[in-house]
């Protein structure tokens, strides 16, 4: 099985041994999930608050949080500090983020919230439901939409570098084409909730050790952040149109 979060894919468990001690359960991954959420909120609370420092602390938390999610990826054992040290950067981050779009709008980041939280309780239900099975066809078609977007991504920055601004634009259009590329960004990055849940299922099965409770609320933070700013672009292009 694999996830489109690059941070949980079919390579998450191959080196882990199986726990001496107690080992990764659902309930512990739930549970250290919820405290890294509220180090998110500590982190957003304090650029919020920043007044001048927002702006320097919401870059330097973008750019820590960034070094922390690959040190988290590729030193997994060392999830129980780096996830949490991730948590308050991306907070800060966040903070930032959320204070921008809320002078200009003011209110549509709770909507974004009540929404993010929304869609995670869909896409749980419809997990455990089976409504939606993780079936090798629909792996690989998430992972290559996902794939898609983060090239996208990926180009947009880079060549922004060069002035050359149209995917930029593109992602901050607010015509009816923008708008739609939003919606379908925000399906995709709401399905690989999907596939992160499944893909913590199979980890707990294998008997992983403590530190993957960690990783894997580590991994499930990426995911939801990536669709709180989603749906928050969204919301704005429509509060423009």
């Amino acid at each position: 099985m694999n996830s489109g979060n690059p941070t949980l894919n079919p390579n998450t468990f191959r080196d882990v041994t199986v726990a001496q001690g107690p080992p990764m359960t659902l309930s512990g991954t739930t549970s250290k999930a919820f405290l890294l959420f509220c180090l998110v909120i500590v982190g957003t609370a304090f650029t919020w608050h920043s007044g001048p420092m927002s702006q320097l602390l919401m870059v330097g938390g973008g750019i820590g949080g960034f070094i922390l999610a690959l040190v988290t990826v590729f030193k997994k054992q060392w999830a129980p500090v780096t996830a949490p040290l991730y948590a308050l950067l991306e907070g800060l981050f966040l903070g930032g983020i959320s204070a921008m779009y809320n002078a200009r709008m003011e209110g549509i980041v709770l909507q974004a919230v009540m929404l993010t939280f929304g869609v995670m309780a869909a896409m749980l239900f419809l997990y455990q439901s089976r409504i939606i099975r993780v079936t090798p066809g629909f792996v690989k078609g998430l992972m290559a939409a996902t794939l898609g977007i983060v090239i996208f991504y990926g180009a947009s920055l880079l060549l922004s570098f060069f002035g050359i601004n149209a995917l930029t634009n593109a992602l901050n259009d607010s015509s009816a084409w923008g708008i739609g590329l939003s919606i379908f960004i925000v399906c995709i990055a709401a399905l690989n909730l999907v596939l992160d849940f499944a893909m913590i299922e199979a980890g707990t099965a294998t008997g992983a050790p403590k530190y993957m409770e960690w990783y894997c609320s580590f991994a499930l933070m990426v995911t939801l952040i990536w669709l709180y700013l989603e749906i928050l672009r969204l919301l704005a292009k429509s509060s423009r149109r």
